[in-house]
């Protein structure tokens, strides 16, 4: 939910094309994709070598669908990752909570320069808050405070079974100097999206997750995910997920986070999906069947330096690309797609110990998104 923001930055800068490298010693599963996943399951298959206890990933270029999976669902072994494996998206939830917003205000029930105090009075009391707007939390020119400080070490909650509302998140911060003027600069803060799910249920009378759900989830028939609230539970295939606990003699050592109560994410982190259905919703999105063509093209305005509306934004030689990165309780998530819906890419991996998957990741995503490119420094966005 918050870290993996700075590691899709770190993939994008990074995003160039490199060698897909020989097979990882771990054998991939071809799941339910179809049969010509060869490539991607190499280059699935470097996560695991390097680091990636497990990963799967989606690549769509026009009608042509890769999925495939690589590696194990657990430390101790398992079973071999399913292709569509469930997975926790953390920070990818935003991109689902900006678009009702902006359908609401396609819809005249709420504007971008709608203060949280006229729509939410009393939520924000920090000097400067009142002059906060819905999109200065969109694209996270709020100034509001990370609520998350205290309550998380790396990706994963202190307190992984309590649950938490909306309203004791936000006030955690609610009355805390903000870091700048609102609109002056950028910094990316959870708080932004959970003050936005208030503003969904002060709106419409409904919770954010009901109205994803109403929304986006059933009318494209997203099936395998869901807004688990306070559940803890990881339905149907999935790897497990860890993060690291250190003991008192200095040692570090992994404890399973697979099951967590991540209702402490809200509207900002705790959707549950699978590459498939993620690249679904973005398809949707891009090629204008969730929003209009204005309202579009104001989530996709690269104006605020990389930011868009619930995106992060980034240029290629091969075109502009959108999407978000999300970590949450040991999974890690990047999902990233042509402006047009052409060429997309999702992936998800779990690690743990020596190693670092994120070369691998920037490889899968630029044999993804700029094929045919064949020079490293052609590919480099340019944010």
């Amino acid at each position: 939910m918050r870290h993996l923001r700075a590691a899709a930055a770190a993939v994008l800068a990074g995003c160039v094309l490199l060698g897909a490298g020989a097979p990882g010693a771990q054998a991939a599963d071809r799941g339910p994709g179809p049969a010509d996943s060869g490539e991607l399951r190499v280059l699935l298959d470097r996560l695991t070598a390097d680091g990636a206890v497990g990963a799967v990933a989606e690549v769509r270029r026009g009608a042509a669908v890769r999925r495939a999976g690589s590696g194990r669902t657990t430390l101790t072994g398992g079973r071999p990752v399913p292709a569509d494996a469930r997975f926790r998206a953390g920070s990818v939830t935003k991109t689902f909570t900006a678009t009702v917003v902006l359908q609401l205000v396609g819809e005249g029930r709420l504007r971008l320069d709608d203060t949280v105090r006229s729509l939410a009075p009393g939520l924000l009391t920090a000097p400067g808050s009142e002059r906060i707007t819905v999109k200065e939390l969109l694209d996270h020119s709020s100034g509001l405070p990370e609520y998350t400080d205290g309550l998380v070490r790396g990706d994963a909650p202190i307190d992984r079974f309590r649950t938490w509302t909306a309203a004791e998140l936000v006030r955690r911060v609610a009355a805390e100097p903000l870091l700048f003027a609102p609109g002056e600069a950028h910094h990316y803060s959870n708080t932004d999206y959970v003050v936005l799910g208030e503003l969904i249920e002060r709106t419409t009378g409904d919770s954010y997750a009901t109205e994803i759900d109403r929304r986006i989830l059933r009318p494209l028939g997203l099936r395998d995910t869901r807004l688990p609230g306070s559940s803890p539970a990881l339905p149907g295939p999935h790897a497990h997920a860890y993060e690291p606990a250190a003991l008192p003699d200095g040692s570090v050592r992994p404890v399973d986070f697979t099951v967590v109560n991540l209702s402490i994410a809200a509207a900002a982190g705790d959707l549950v999906s699978t590459t498939a259905d993620l690249d679904r919703f973005y398809a949707a999105l891009l090629t204008g069947r969730l929003l209009t063509p204005a309202l579009l093209r104001a989530m996709t305005d690269p104006s605020a330096g990389g930011w868009g509306l619930g995106l992060e934004l980034a240029d290629l030689p091969c075109g502009p690309i959108a999407g978000h990165g999300g970590g949450a309780a040991g999974y890690h998530t990047l999902s990233f797609h042509s402006l047009d819906g052409s060429r997309q890419v999702t992936l998800d991996w779990t690690a743990w110990g020596p190693g670092d998957p994120l070369p691998a990741a920037r490889a899968l995503l630029a044999w993804a998104l700029c094929p045919g490119v064949d020079d490293e420094s052609e590919v480099a966005p340019g944010r």
